[in-house]
């Protein structure tokens, strides 16, 4: 492990795992997987240690990453340096981040899941758009098609499919995603208690 940094904002890096806690013998760490495309562990030897990620007390330090394998949903990881259960048991708790400039190119109707927190969600199906909320997170697990988290000036939570056919336009310098959503698709969810 060497060069460490400090004050740099979250925004400037690309979270790919949390490690949470030692596996094996030998130094390795389980983590979980925060990344789309974890099968590019196998492009990255070099990452970095987030402290207190995403905190004004963050702190990074590189680590080579050695060797990977998935687990389970999950990505064991060793880095150098680290051969042991107790050197492993101090990277509990560390986010494995990589700089924002380094990820992966993405094809041109593509985007980083990431990239859409803090994104407004606006409908534009009818002639007067309706601004629905700001996406506060990402659920890829609740089945074909991730579901987009949605907090509503209200208070309330909505989940909106994140499906290519209701998307019309993703600007990201605006933190603005504008998609035609079917009538009635957020009104049932009030409804419905949720």
């Amino acid at each position: 492990m060497a060069a460490e940094q400090t004050g740099l904002d979250e925004q400037s890096w690309v979270w790919l795992a949390r490690i949470r806690r030692t596996q094996g013998r030998k130094g390795e760490v389980l983590a979980d997987i925060l990344t789309d495309f974890p099968e590019r562990f196998v492009e990255r030897k070099r990452v970095w240690l987030l402290t207190a990620a995403g905190t004004a007390q963050e702190s990074a330090r590189e680590a080579e990453l050695v060797a990977h394998w998935l687990h389970k949903g999950d990505v064991v990881l060793h880095f150098a340096g680290v051969g042991s259960i107790n050197e492993a048991e101090t990277l509990r708790g560390l986010v494995v981040a990589i700089p924002r400039a380094d990820r992966a190119a993405l094809g041109e109707d593509e985007v980083y899941v990431g990239d859409l927190i803090g994104c407004s969600l606006v409908d534009v199906a009818s002639e007067n758009e309706q601004t629905i909320g700001v996406i506060e997170d990402v659920d890829r697990d609740a089945g074909p098609v991730a579901l987009l988290v949605i907090a509503t000036p209200g208070g309330a939570e909505v989940l909106v499919p994140f499906a290519k056919a209701y998307l019309r336009r993703i600007d990201l310098d605006a933190k603005r995603v504008e998609m035609a959503l079917p009538e009635g698709l957020v009104e049932v969810q009030f409804s419905s208690g949720s």
